[in-house]
């Protein structure tokens, strides 16, 4: 089967620059928007340059130009956005609702994966203020996607592996604790990890796969689904070091809220739905879903201890 061409929107964020090279290792004729805006950023241009040594074409356009955005979604046949969801309110939702009329216009696109690649908003209905504007934004997003019959694949990737295992989920570090270490309620709850290189990886399995066609691909391999106990006790066998443990009740963590800044907030927010309330793991995935590593048995995806030997 002749592979898709592929159009990355986002090809230099955190998750766009894998999933750029997941495609073209995969095979596809891939493009990345090189936006404009992109001004005097040096890492970011020499980025693009050298996805375009390993064969990808850059595609000038901005988001803002509908005509040239137009054309530029006319040249492939699926397109991937990965803006970063770090800045995702206000501008990055009408940037994206502006990419969906542009795809929805040009009309040839066979698969659209927008901007998600964390928990599944759908399920996050009842999240909590501010952090539930994040969710609520990804589901006009596919509201729009929807009304213009645009065909898709929604990608939940959980927790990224760089932000939460090497740090034994602690908040304001990315780094292992040397003494003590904070654990939510009684530890036991399940989460779900992923390495942000099998993100890119499973995300252009997708593409081309009528199993994933209009239905949340879910990231959760078996032997990635750990309590925060057991992945403590996995850098502590490592390590050969035991550490001082504190646990801290659901509504300790909620309280620490006040007074902090909205992106904080934000972030004890969704600590709390994932580490008390187990969304990320509390539920059965549905006809509407499937999930990855059981669809690509081949991908041979990155367990945790592999993630933690890198800080020894």
């Amino acid at each position: 089967m002749e592979k898709s061409r592929v159009l990355v929107v986002g090809g230099t964020g955190y998750i766009g620059r894998r999933i750029a090279k997941a495609s073209l290792a995969q095979g596809h004729e891939t493009s990345i928007l090189m936006r404009p805006e992109i001004g005097l950023d040096i890492d970011k241009l020499e980025m693009l340059m050298s996805f375009k040594a390993r064969g990808a074409r850059l595609v000038e356009a901005s988001l803002d130009d509908h005509r040239a955005l137009v054309a530029a979604v006319k040249q492939v046949d699926v397109v991937v956005s990965a803006m970063s969801g770090v800045h995702f309110r206000s501008h990055n939702l009408m940037l994206q609702l502006k990419l969906v009329e542009a795809i929805k216009e040009a009309g040839n696109v066979k698969r659209f994966i927008p901007s998600e690649f964390g928990m599944d908003p759908a399920r996050m209905g009842h999240a909590l203020e501010p952090g539930r504007v994040t969710f609520d934004e990804k589901m006009e997003i596919r509201r729009a996607i929807e009304e213009a019959n645009i065909p898709h694949t929604y990608i939940s990737a959980n927790c990224f592996a760089a932000y939460f295992v090497p740090n034994l989920c602690q908040m304001g570090t990315l780094l292992p604790p040397k003494e003590k270490v904070l654990i939510y309620g009684d530890g036991n709850i399940k989460v779900a990890f992923m390495n942000e290189d099998d993100v890119g990886t499973y995300t252009i399995k997708c593409i081309d796969d009528p199993r994933a066609m209009n239905k949340t691909i879910y990231l959760r391999p078996l032997e990635n689904i750990l309590s925060q106990n057991e992945l403590i006790a996995k850098w502590e066998k490592l390590s050969g070091k035991v550490l001082e443990k504190f646990h801290i009740p659901g509504d300790e963590l909620l309280a620490s809220m006040e007074g902090m800044d909205f992106a904080n907030q934000v972030g004890v927010g969704h600590y709390y739905h994932i580490f008390y309330e187990g969304c990320l793991t509390n539920f059965d995935i549905g006809d509407d879903g499937e999930e990855a590593s059981l669809l690509y048995p081949e991908v041979q995806y990155t367990r945790m201890d592999e993630c933690l030997k890198r800080y020894l």
